[in-house]
């Protein structure tokens, strides 16, 4: 099971946290600083899997990591979990959010930030993967801009009964 997803900059400032366990929010800052420390300080070329820090649940969870640019995608995972399935699936989702904002920076992150959550939430959803398909991911999230959309039209057309 995924018990966080944490995405932070090279400095650390978090660009979004998704945890599927609950913690207080000192607990969660914590959480994100000590896995911030934990990964940043590992050389480019060693494996990106290690053992999760202290306040994840230490050897019985893992961190699994992808370095992109300026951003770290991390998942907090338990035992139960396939590490190459995990680097697949953070794979689908910088594809995903790719595609989605036409070469995906830190800014998209911090500007469309429902936009990333709802791409994450057709992907994951209360720690269980749901979908690996991107072109599946994209056309859900498509029809859900469509109707965003349509729904805004709708509550700024003027009324015709007046």
């Amino acid at each position: 099971m995924i018990k966080a997803i944490l995405i932070f900059n090279n400095h650390g400032k978090p660009r979004l946290s998704k945890f599927y366990e609950h913690y207080s929010e000192d607990t969660e800052q914590q959480i994100i600083r000590e896995t911030f420390h934990l990964v940043s300080k590992r050389d480019e070329n060693v494996c990106n899997f290690l053992e999760g820090g202290m306040l994840i649940g230490g050897s019985e969870n893992k961190l699994i990591y992808r370095h992109y640019a300026t951003l770290y995608f991390v998942f907090c995972v338990d035992s139960s979990e396939s590490e190459l399935g995990i680097l697949d699936l953070i794979q689908v989702f910088v594809e995903t959010l790719d595609k989605c904002f036409e070469n995906v920076c830190e800014l998209d992150l911090i500007f469309h930030v429902d936009k990333v959550h709802n791409i994450l939430a057709e992907m994951v959803m209360g720690g269980m993967v749901l979908e690996t398909n991107m072109n599946e991911i994209i056309t859900q999230v498509d029809a859900q801009n469509k109707m965003e959309k349509s729904e805004t039209f709708i509550f700024q057309s003027p009324r015709q009964d007046r």
